[in-house]
């Protein structure tokens, strides 16, 4: 049965949404994120302090869809309160590997002897600093940290040897901690 389904979410103190069409803004302390919202039927606004998503008939899709978007808005609200921190650690065994950040790229040099640099494109709102064998991504957005922490950790990705035997890279060693409600 096709029922009317809304769901609120309160912002907490500091934090402001503003919405452009399907777009979510929201601004907080730490920074801001932007979201575009589009599913056919839903409807999404700001009655004072709250975000209100609703559909006027939703199936089971349509209530999976709004759970989904209410974990989105929630993770950007954590994020302009306090950002999120990925950890990642050096690893170099075999050859004394040297990782810096020049501009928007992450370049690996004397990866297993290499002679040609590895380089990687960092995305725009992610910050990366280096300190000696540990690396700190911070971001606002979950999936900027996250997709930049990949992408470095793809980076040193080795093929045609044993990785019981040759483990030098760039791993991820800390993950922003899950928080159930």
């Amino acid at each position: 049965m096709k029922e009317e389904i809304k769901k609120e979410m309160e912002l907490p103190e500091g934090v402001s949404a503003t919405l452009e069409g399907n777009i979510l803004i929201i601004k907080g302390k730490k920074g801001e994120n932007k979201r575009n919202f589009v599913y056919p039927g839903l409807k999404i606004e700001i009655v004072g302090n709250k975000i209100v998503m609703g559909f006027m008939k939703s199936t089971k899709r349509e209530k999976k869809v709004i759970s989904t978007y209410e974990a989105h808005i929630n993770n950007m609200i954590k994020g302009v309160t306090e950002p999120f921190v990925y950890k990642m650690k050096i690893c170099s065994g075999h050859f004394p590997m040297n990782v810096s950040v020049n501009g928007k790229k992450v370049i690996v040099k004397n990866f297993l002897g290499e002679k040609c640099p590895r380089e990687a494109n960092l995305i725009e709102g992610a910050d990366v600093k280096i300190n000696g064998t540990e690396i700190l991504i911070t971001s606002c957005s979950k999936e900027n940290a996250g997709q930049t922490a990949a992408r470095i950790e793809k980076l040193c990705n080795i093929k045609n040897k044993d990785i019981r035997i040759f483990q030098d890279g760039i791993y991820i060693t800390e993950k922003p901690k899950i928080v159930f409600k």
